[in-house]
C-alpha cells in the first residue's frame, strides 16, 4: 500500500471518528439525559468506540507507513479524544498529503 493511499484514508479515518464523537456528546448523550433514551449512547458509543480504536492504531502504523511524525502521532491521538482537534489534526495532514510527491515510490 503506498504512504498516499494510505495517508487518504487516515483523513478519512480521523474525520469520521471526529465526527462521532461530536454525535456522540452533541446528540446521544443529551438524547440519553434530557430524553430518557439511553439506548442512543448504547449504539453511538459502541461505533465511536470501534472507530476510536480504527483511528488510533491507524496513528501508529501511520509512524511507518507514511512515515508522520512523533509530533502528528501524537497530535492524532490527542484528536482522537477531545472533540473539534480532529478539524485541526485533518488539516495537517492534508498539508503532509500535498508535500509529497505525486509518485510514491513504495
Amino acid at each position: 500500500m503506498s504512504s498516499r493511499f494510505f495517508l487518504k484514508l487516515l483523513i478519512i479515518a480521523c474525520f469520521v471518528e471526529g465526527m462521532s464523537t461530536l454525535v456522540l456528546f452533541g446528540v446521544a448523550m443529551p438524547m440519553k439525559y434530557l430524553a430518557g433514551q439511553p439506548e442512543w449512547v448504547s449504539v453511538v458509543g459502541s461505533l465511536h468506540g470501534l472507530l476510536f480504536i480504527v483511528a488510533v492504531v491507524m496513528f501508529l502504523v501511520g509512524r511507518a507507513v507514511v512515515p508522520l511524525t512523533g509530533r502528528m502521532t501524537i497530535l492524532g491521538l490527542v484528536g482522537a479524544v477531545l472533540p473539534f482537534v480532529f478539524l485541526y489534526v485533518d488539516a495537517l495532514l492534508l498539508r503532509v498529503l500535498r508535500e509529497m510527491p505525486p509518485q510514491d515510490a513504495s
